[in-house]
């Protein structure tokens, strides 16, 4: 186990992009170790339909771990389950992540006294977007 003030944040992560790498390197200066969990692909493909992932959930995970601002990666299913399975002091959410799950998960934090840290996604650019310049090309 790593020592100190640990960071958390979940996502899918499918397409690796400029803005997870702001993300990872934003959220890991709040503590001393980041950790990231990325959602199973059958979740993903269940409750995002749309989606249409590139990477299985073994190969988001290796991608996310390449990333040197990540000290430990790993997989959830449910961000209610996941919160309560990771040891952690700061929960790092993006400012669209407020579905029911999300705001449970969130309280359930606050509850427990880790701190809530909201971060704004890099502007310009998302895997949807992503996909739709490649699909363009």
């Amino acid at each position: 186990m790593i020592s100190g003030k640990g960071v958390f944040t979940v996502g899918v992560y499918d397409l690796l992009h400029i803005g997870h790498v702001h993300l990872f390197r934003r959220a890991s200066k709040l503590g001393d170790y980041l950790i990231v969990a990325v959602q199973e692909s059958d979740v993903v493909a269940r409750f995002k339909p749309d989606a249409n992932l590139v990477y299985s959930t073994e190969e988001r995970m290796y991608m996310v771990k390449a990333v040197r601002f990540v000290d430990e990666v790993v997989s959830y299913r449910d961000v209610n389950d996941i919160v309560r399975e990771v040891d952690f002091d700061i929960f790092v959410v993006g400012p669209d992540q407020t579905h029911s799950g999300f705001k449970n998960a969130i309280q359930w934090c606050r509850d427990r006294g880790k701190e809530v840290v909201v971060l704004p996604r890099t502007e310009g650019i998302s895997s949807s977007w992503l996909k739709e310049q490649i699909k363009n090309m």
